[in-house]
């Protein structure tokens, strides 16, 4: 691991780790505030591990993201980081300025009409619009795709929330001026669905972690029939179940962010790890429930800051059968001269 990847870890961990307590986080679901949180994290130069020093960021690389995506997932905390750190590298990538604050990302594919430069239309459940100042937008012409800034006090965004409580805004325009410009080369046209599923498999490895820590900790303190729950073989099963998805989770998560790095392919191993941990979402959701039994369903137990979580972004950026379906097209068309190759590569 890189000495800032160590500070980043460090950091990241000691921080949301002393102030994403259950208080806090039950502020957010009640107000949808998060005590200055935002702020700290920014001071502490956490919301650009991608942009250059140039620009204000760390000039790190995508691992030293993975680690902050990891902790907010484990930590459950209710920020636009990923968001942030997607949106700020994409503008940084693409010649645009690179905005302080809470940036989020919108795929305006489908749903934005751009003409002269003005974008109109709606997009719907954009991540964290409510809280943020401005948003990186994808959109598509008859020149083909372009990207741009674009200042979210020209929209109107309706009020909404995903089952964690997250902000999830639809932002419509109508004839919003942006200063777009062409889509690098070596930014897909579905660049924001694509690395935003790279973004929600980390952050869902974090969150799966927290669950089975939850579940053994639990396991381990809860008696029955004078023994620990922990010492029943049918308890120990799934929870050996609920580890073994975590653990194939976090390494697959991990995987496009390091391939991304060493200057190679990522879009099969994004495809898989969003695929991946998508389905291990809802296997530790509901063993992280049945080990708790009735506490676990109740709001006055933590358990459920993470679960809501998992459930929510598993969904997001395309769920698994979207993700399933990408592999299963992407594998036919390469031939089963190259399937196996794939799979050990």
């Amino acid at each position: 691991m890189s000495e800032l990847r160590n500070i980043l870890t460090d950091s990241v961990n000691g921080l949301f780790g002393d102030r994403v307590t259950k208080e806090l986080l039950t502020e957010f679901d009640t107000s949808g505030g998060a005590d200055g949180l935002w702020d700290e994290v920014e001071a502490q130069g956490l919301t650009r591990p991608l942009v250059s020093e140039e620009k204000g960021g760390v000039g790190g690389e995508w691992r030293d993201a993975h680690v902050l995506l990891f902790a907010q997932g484990y930590h459950c905390a209710p920020l636009p980081l990923g968001e942030t750190i997607l949106a700020t590298w994409l503008a940084e990538k693409s010649g645009l300025d690179v905005p302080d604050g809470a940036v989020t990302v919108i795929d305006g594919r489908g749903s934005l009409t751009l003409d002269g430069g003005k974008l109109s239309g709606t997009a719907a459940r954009v991540p964290w619009a409510s809280k943020a100042a401005n948003a990186v937008v994808i959109a598509e012409n008859g020149a083909g795709p372009k990207i741009g800034l674009l200042d979210l006090s020209q929209a109107e965004i309706a009020s909404g929330e995903n089952v964690a409580k997250e902000p999830r805004n639809d932002v419509t325009l109508s004839g919003a001026a942006v200063d777009m410009k062409p889509l690098p080369n070596d930014v897909p046209a579905d660049g924001i669905m694509l690395y935003g599923a790279m973004v929600r498999a980390a952050q869902l490895a974090g969150a799966l972690e927290k669950v089975l820590q939850q579940a053994v900790q639990y396991a381990n303190e809860r008696t029955q029939f004078g023994r620990p729950i922990g010492k029943f073989q049918a308890i120990q099963q799934e929870l050996a179940r609920c580890a073994g998805e975590a653990a194939a989770s976090a390494v697959i998560a991990e995987a496009p962010f390091a391939a991304l790095d060493e200057g190679q392919p990522a879009e099969y191993l994004i495809a898989a790890a969003k695929a991946r941990a998508s389905e291990a979402a809802g296997i530790a959701a509901s063993v992280g429930h049945q080990t708790h039994g009735a506490i676990g369903f109740t709001y006055e137990h933590s358990l459920h800051f993470a679960t809501r979580r998992l459930w929510s972004w598993r969904s997001e950026f395309g769920g698994q059968r979207f993700w399933w379906k990408k592999l299963g097209e992407r594998t036919v068309s390469r031939g089963a001269d190259n399937f196996w190759p794939d799979i050990t590569g």
